[in-house]
């Protein structure tokens, strides 16, 4: 873990810099407090000069409302400067929209507040953060600095694994863990639920498992034996809890493993990230897969962990092939290379607020966006 170091009373401060981003410590930081207006701390942001918040926390709070405010009108005012100019294709406006999130991340990024051992924030008004801290972060023996929009997104992670996440298929909850994507795209879901098993199938593999709620969809559906993998040590915990709430531990084994288990199965499930791309936070990586490692590795290791006439589903949104980062035939070349055919695909539109959002910038994509399940088998 970095450090952070400041000047404070005339005295050189220095304590461990949590980030999840992945952000490095700032190397320009001033004091700040209650007296800090709205203009002065966004043109400090800009300039990559952080703030260490003294002040009250709900002021702080609402100088990061403020920010926020700032930091979109100057994005649409942006957007509205480009507007006459020449139509952007979707993979321009998608790597521009990426551009601008990094942007904005990094620039609200920069109001911090101090933590004492324990998670204990030493502010006015500050609330009792310590155990939404103890899940994300693990013990604090020492003092450390963090960002006050990613502590906000400690405590909404929080409220999250708290009060679950209703999954109809399984009419219960599940409870996602900071850092591991919570199942709120129910669509991917819904297809694992209604696809025909393959005919007396009694294992399955369940390949970057995430919070387990596949796992437990297949269980629930009679599966005997499910084998669950991820190589993410929050992931694998989320998953053991969530398999134990729901009482399936007898059916399904959690494994640390990269792709696939040991063995062949009758049925291999996976949900890959949708997006070729470089994640920017723990949490894309549940939706950015750099060069599309995990999609290829799937396909390329698929044949040799199937039992004969076993098949594997591929749950897969096509919403890259709209803005261009892969084609259809990309796709098909890649399970065509990996000695496999096409059995069946089952498909179904997203239900979620972004696909029906004139707003969004990747609105023209979303809206033709479409989740399949690609059912799969070694070609032979």
């Amino acid at each position: 873990m970095s450090e952070i170091t400041w000047l404070e009373g005339g005295v050189e401060r220095t304590a461990q810099w949590r980030s999840e981003s992945g952000w490095p410590a700032p190397k320009k930081v001033v004091v700040a407090d209650d007296t800090m207006n709205a203009d002065a701390a966004y043109r400090l942001a800009l300039e990559g000069t952080a703030l260490l918040w003294r002040g009250d926390f709900q002021n702080a709070r609402q100088l990061l409302n403020a920010l926020v405010r700032r930091v979109d009108h100057k994005s649409d005012r942006a957007r509205r400067a480009k507007a006459g100019k020449a139509q952007p294709t979707p993979t321009e406006l998608f790597h521009r929209h990426r551009l601008q999130q990094l942007q904005r991340a990094r620039t609200l990024a920069m109001l911090l507040i101090p933590f004492e051992p324990g998670h204990v924030i030493p502010l006015r008004r500050a609330p009792d953060v310590a155990e939404a801290c103890l899940e994300a972060y693990g013990p604090a023996e020492t003092p450390y600095v963090a960002s006050l929009r990613e502590l906000l997104g400690v405590i909404g992670a929080h409220e999250w694994r708290r009060k679950g996440v209703r999954i109809p298929a399984l009419d219960d909850n599940i409870h996602p863990w900071y850092g591991v994507f919570s199942p709120v795209r129910g669509e991917y879901v819904e297809l694992v639920a209604q696809a025909p098993l393959p005919h007396g199938t009694k294992l399955a593999f369940d390949i970057g498992a995430g919070t387990g709620v596949l796992s437990a969809v297949l269980a629930r559906r009679g599966i005997a034996q499910v084998l669950a993998t991820d190589m993410d040590a929050r992931a694998l915990g989320c998953a053991r809890e969530n398999i134990a709430r729901l009482g399936l531990s007898a059916q399904v084994r959690i494994i640390e493993a990269d792709l696939f288990p040991e063995g062949r199965a009758p049925l291999v499930v996976c949900n890959p990230p949708w997006l070729p791309g470089k994640p920017s936070s723990a949490i894309e990586y549940a939706i950015y897969d750099p060069d599309s490692r995990m999609l290829k590795g799937f396909l390329g290791g698929l044949a040799n962990h199937l039992e004969p006439h076993g098949e594997g589903w591929l749950i897969l949104s096509d919403l890259a092939e709209h803005l261009g980062l892969r084609s259809r035939e990309q796709l098909l070349g890649w399970i065509a290379d990996a000695k496999l055919e096409v059995l069946a695909r089952h498909d179904i539109r997203p239900t979620h607020g972004k696909a029906s959002d004139p707003d969004d910038p990747l609105h023209a994509a979303r809206s033709r966006e479409v989740t399949s399940l690609w059912r799969l088998r070694a070609a032979g």
